[in-house]
């Protein structure tokens, strides 16, 4: 599967869509018109190979050699191709190689393994520990213990039958007893909750239902991209989104081989999430991250540090968190990473001790490691990781001798904490290149990645939360904040490094929408109005206090009451926290407790209009949600609107995110987005071009509200941040904003015009929060693009 390399088409915008049963690509081809008006080039297609029947977001794949048949199937998806080359648009994929369904009925390669075990031509598929559970495969499905579902079994044309389960029989066992048909099998079926100790195969994060795929296996990798590079072939798909690369064996290496085999012609994004100011990787044969981390920066440099730094007091007091349950980050991070390694991922860390016990048996030189030794290293380098994971690369950096020596305080006896440095040796692969040993360090990778996102997306971002509107995939909730120095440092690294990296600020799995976000962001410039808010709406009585502020604040964002909605929403943030119930050990009388108070309370009382200082804080909150817009749609990199972000859209987690897709009025936002994306897509050398970015700097009192930067020397973009700040201040005043030499034309008014030079603030921003300037318009006579 190999191809010439050729030059990609680099998108000058995308918009996703979320594919589902209720919003198939012939719904998508209908929308095409309306899309192409706003002035995106490529619609981004959520998965489209065949998934398990009714799934709404398509990454429960089973079959990779077919587009899927409920979306409308191949014939559908190159007709919305055609429709939409036809509108002047291209089609981005979001492509999930790291894992399957784990559907025995529906997954056809899970099912031949299951009937044939592991001599199966589909067994190396998959991660399977062949030599736990006496070489049987277990699959958590049952809803109770064997002894409890045994009655309720049937077999039937070749197949085992449970509760609308089925699974595929030996050959030859049809005929034997329940007993010993179900001891003949090459799988073991078992209670769901024996999958977080007893799990031997690779599993999504701690997903049993999702199988991991050996996409780093050269035959898998073909039978697995066949179509899909097809499609590429034929000009039906010019862009591929790759989720979670942190899953895969060699991410780097997956990279090489699907740049080999797509010949170059794609723009490709990787669902990378850096922490930090972790670089991606340099050699990675791609154009960027999916764009998280511009998400991180956008969002920052609208927070005020010194009142977030407020609003964490206020909070602590409020919640009276302990400081590892939610009083400080670093230490609720921590307790939160040793809760899911002992816990949700017990079975992938007892997978790698016998893989660690087995090295060290074979090898004179590393044997008398105890198991609970191996283990214990294992947990506790895992929790030192600072990042997702080790690449090829780097890994000193990321496994230091600082993160061993705190692993070994767990160990009372000094030399049995040798284990440690052996299982950091064999992470960074300092102690042989045998199959064992390579498994091991992609293995100890990979559950690096699905313990930082399981316990610090999943965990402690509902444990900790002062400010909301930073507890975002990518976010940083200790330290919210980003100065404008730091934002336009990031933005020149990016037009040096990763000029067509793509850039979101909403998607299908944000926890909030941008523009929920941005209501709570404003809190960090009034800490006491919101200390006054909570006040006013004391009398509702919650389960718990960090309970009623996590409600409030996301009712806040969410800026009007809806009990149907928030109560899912704040009922999910309550079980990922897992300190009062959980999704697998629920407390029904406490959430019973908190759906109520939501009812009575977050989903009832129209919080944004509880007090007159609080209903003054709309302008500014419009102010925010214009300025990251603009913003995001003109800094360096691919801007990407989801579906419905063309005008204010208010969404808060999964699945009020995924609704299918509908066409709403256009408002103040929609104006910016379409000025923003015409002006990109008639001019995409102004954004594109390495070095494009300048920095522009205010003078004057109120000179750091202004955020502005050039591109190209032809396009400004100049936002208000901290209006409310500013306000307090006196406004503009005789801050000015110096525009480079030549005549400049409004884009979003399509009237007003400045010369090059000092512009006083107070007249740049006199009708609305943001500008966006342009001389490409001036000279091609081209008033009214907005």
């Amino acid at each position: 599967m190999t191809s010439s390399l050729t030059a990609p088409t680099v998108p000058t915008a995308t918009y996703r869509l979320q594919l589902q049963p209720e919003f198939p690509f012939a719904a998508a081809e209908r929308a095409v018109p309306h899309l192409a008006g706003l002035g995106v080039s490529h619609l981004h297609l959520s998965p489209v190979l065949e998934a398990v029947p009714g799934s709404t977001h398509g990454y429960d794949v089973t079959d990779h050699r077919a587009i899927r048949a409920e979306l409308g199937g191949e014939e559908g998806l190159r007709a919305l191709a055609a429709t939409a080359r036809a509108h002047g648009l291209g089609l981005v994929v979001d492509l999930v190689p790291n894992h399957m369904a784990a559907s025995p009925r529906h997954n056809h390669a899970l099912r031949e393994v299951l009937r044939e075990g592991p001599d199966s031509p589909y067994a190396r598929w998959f991660d399977i520990d062949w030599e736990a559970e006496d070489g049987r495969i277990l699959l958590p499905v049952l809803p109770g213990r064997l002894p409890e579902v045994r009655e309720r079994m049937r077999v039937a044309d070749g197949a085992l039958h449970l509760d609308g389960q089925d699974f595929p029989l030996r050959a030859g066992t049809e005929g034997l007893p329940l007993a010993e048909l179900l001891d003949a099998q090459w799988y073991r079926l078992g209670w769901w909750r024996l999958a977080r100790t007893e799990l031997n195969y690779r599993r999504f994060f701690t997903i049993s239902e999702l199988i991991g795929v050996r996409v780093e296996d050269p035959e898998v990798f073909e039978a697995t991209h066949r179509t899909i590079v097809e499609l590429v072939r034929d000009g039906v798909i010019e862009g591929l989104r790759i989720d979670h690369p942190d899953g895969l064996a060699d991410p780097e290496g997956y990279l090489e081989q699907l740049h080999e085999a797509t010949g170059g012609r794609c723009w490709t994004v990787v669902e990378k999430i850096l922490t930090g100011t972790e670089p991606l990787p340099p050699t990675w044969p791609v154009a960027g991250t999916t764009g998280y981390d511009a998400l991180r920066h956008v969002d920052g440099v609208f927070v005020d540090a010194v009142g977030a730094d407020e609003l964490l007091d206020v909070y602590r007091e409020f919640a009276g968190r302990a400081g590892d349950r939610g009083g400080y980050w670093e230490a609720t991070a921590r307790r939160a990473a040793y809760k899911v390694v002992t816990h949700e991922l017990a079975a992938e860390t007892a997978a790698l001790t016998r893989l660690a016990g087995r090295i060290c048996a074979a090898d004179p030189g590393l044997r008398d490691h105890a198991p609970w030794a191996l283990l214990t290293a294992i947990r506790e380098l895992l929790v030192r990781v600072p990042v997702y994971r080790t690449y090829r690369a780097g890994g000193e950096t990321v496994l230091t001798p600082d993160a061993a020596r705190g692993a070994k305080a767990a160990f009372a006896v000094p030399e049995e904490a040798t284990a440690v440095d052996t299982v950091r040796d064999l992470a960074l692969g300092r102690l042989g290149d045998g199959p064992e040993h390579r498994a091991f360090r992609a293995r100890f990778a990979q559950t690096s990645s699905a313990l930082r996102a399981k316990s610090v997306e999943d965990t402690a971002f509902y444990r900790y939360t002062p400010l909301l509107s930073a507890n975002e995939v990518g976010g940083d909730p200790g330290r919210p904040a980003v100065s404008p120095e730091e934002f336009h440092a990031y933005c020149l690294r990016l037009t040096r490094d990763w000029p067509a990296t793509g850039t979101v600020l909403s998607t299908h799995d944000t926890k909030r929408s941008a523009d929920v976000r941005a209501g709570i962001a404003v809190l960090s410039q009034c800490p006491s109005v919101w200390a006054e808010l909570l006040r006013e709406v004391a009398g509702v009585q919650a389960p718990d206090p960090h309970l009623a502020w996590t409600a409030w604040q996301t009712a806040f964002g969410f800026g009007t009451p809806d009990p149907q909605r928030l109560g899912p929403a704040v009922l999910k943030s309550v079980r990922e926290a897992g300190l009062h119930t959980s999704w697998t050990e629920p407390d029904v009388v406490y959430e019973r407790a908190v759906t109520d108070f939501v009812a009575a309370g977050p989903g009832r009382i129209p919080l944004r209009a509880a007090s007159e200082a609080a209903f003054a804080l709309e302008p500014h909150i419009q102010a925010q949600m214009l300025g990251a817009t603009l913003v995001q749609l003109t800094m360096p990199g691919v801007p990407e609107l989801y579906q419905g972000t063309e005008r204010e859209y208010r969404a808060l987690v999964d699945p009020d995110n995924r609704k299918p897709f509908t066409i709403g009025a256009d408002d103040d936002k929609t104006a910016v987005v379409r000025a923003a994306l015409a002006l990109r897509r008639r001019h995409p050398e102004v954004f594109g071009a390495p070095g494009s970015y300048a920095a522009l700097t205010a003078s004057g009192p109120a000179a750091p509200h202004c955020l502005a930067f050039a591109r190209a020397g032809e396009v400004v973009t100049a936002v208000t941040r901290l209006p409310l700040r500013l306000a307090e201040a006196g406004g503009w005043q005789d801050t000015e904003l110096s525009l480079p030499e030549g005549r400049w034309f409004d884009l979003l008014d399509g009237v007003r015009e400045f010369t090059g030079g000092a512009v006083k603030l107070a007249e740049l921003f006199a009708e609305r929060p943001v500008a966006l300037l342009s001389r490409l318009a001036v000279r091609e006579d081209s008033a009214g693009l907005g």
